[in-house]
């Protein structure tokens, strides 16, 4: 099934290229030292056509048992926000106090990461992304599967969120964390089952604090879940493919009690939240973002402001992505590697948050 990807990527070419030619095509593309820079054979530009290409294609496999999901092969719902998963999983795993894990080596394609149970039906997405991988030999595993979250998030009318690239493909799977720390155990990202200590415990543990911990939650205003991949079911938003504040919003707006059926039968699942008839649902963690005070007071900042959000989120979400990567040190090896008089881009740190870290919101 992945075959027809290739070919639906082959046709789209000329199209993509003309829409993405000379000036304009930088300029929409945004692609200056603020935004993504590339080594001499990488050409971003047309990355991003062919990834949009994928983002905007209703037709992509994207199997799974529950079949309800509209705008996909297979039941699994939208491919972008199954792009954002996989970008945050392949970070996700960072540990600050050891420096391992993180999104350098591409580790989650790899057996076991890839059946560890917060992964279960990302699989898919790699096989999405193969034929792309293909087309672009000289892009690692591991940046394009960050790539591919960051213009899934512009695709579905998010944030344009900075990208630097250097991260390097681990070459060999199953290696012993204690041999190579791009490779960690499972259970480090986080349980949706928990709560505000297990949050905090995760998230700290990565080198994030309280506010974006709230803000990354956000990106739960795309995608569903799955029965066959997380045990819960249903959307946290009406609309699964549209980056918004409305995920905070509906926090606080709707009444959510503890789903008991299905369909029409007893719910078997695990403990999940639902609203408007079983339409929408909440996981438990993301019912502690309104139930501990420290949390609550930027889940009603970002409901109230869109725009802050996007712009706290694109600081944010690039963090994460960069956790077990040092870009500064990707820059330096382009540099010296560069052909010589070549000219080499490569983007700044990102901008602080936006008001006061650890403060009220203002």
């Amino acid at each position: 099934m992945f075959a027809r990807i290739a070919m639906r990527l082959r046709t789209s070419t000329m199209s993509q290229a003309a829409a993405l030619s000379g000036a304009a095509a930088l300029a929409s593309y945004n692609y200056n030292a603020t935004h993504c820079s590339s080594p001499p054979a990488a050409d971003w530009p047309k990355l991003k056509a062919d990834l949009m290409v994928l983002c905007e294609d209703d037709t992509l496999p994207n199997p799974s048992v529950d079949g309800a999901a509209k705008g996909s092969l297979g039941g699994g719902g939208f491919v972008a926000p199954m792009l954002v998963r996989l970008a945050w999983h392949s970070s996700g795993s960072y540990a600050k106090a050891t420096d391992d894990g993180g999104s350098q080596g591409g580790t989650i394609r790899f057996q076991p990461e890839i059946n560890h149970g917060g992964n279960a039906g990302l699989k898919h997405a790699i096989g999405v992304l193969a034929p792309i991988k293909e087309n672009y030999p000289s892009i690692s595993w591991a940046d394009l599967i960050i790539y591919a979250g960051v213009v899934a998030i512009e695709a579905m009318g998010g944030p344009v969120i900075g990208f630097t690239p250097g991260r390097s493909d681990a070459p060999t799977p199953n290696v012993a964390p204690s041999k190579d720390k791009r490779f960690t155990p499972d259970d480090r990202l986080p349980d949706a089952a928990q709560t505000q200590s297990h949050l905090r415990d995760v998230f700290y543990r990565m080198g994030f604090d309280d506010r974006e911990i709230v803000c990354l939650s956000g990106a739960h205003a795309v995608g569903r879940c799955h029965t066959d991949r997380s045990g819960f079911w249903g959307p946290w938003t009406n609309a699964e493919n549209a980056f918004s504040n409305e995920y905070f919003k509906f926090l606080l707006e709707k009444t959510w009690t503890v789903k008991k059926t299905h369909e029409g039968k007893p719910w078997t699942g695990p403990k999940q939240y639902e609203a408007d008839g079983g339409a929408l649902m909440m996981l438990p963690s993301d019912l502690a973002l309104i139930e501990d005070a420290a949390f609550k007071r930027w889940v009603e900042l970002y409901a109230k402001d869109e725009s802050r959000f996007f712009e706290d989120f694109a600081v944010v979400f690039r963090k994460l992505t960069e956790l077990g990567f040092k870009p500064e040190e990707a820059a330096k090896r382009k540099l010296a590697n560069r052909p010589s008089g070549a000219m080499a881009v490569f983007t700044e740190g990102g901008p602080a948050l936006g008001g006061s870290e650890s403060g009220a919101p203002n």
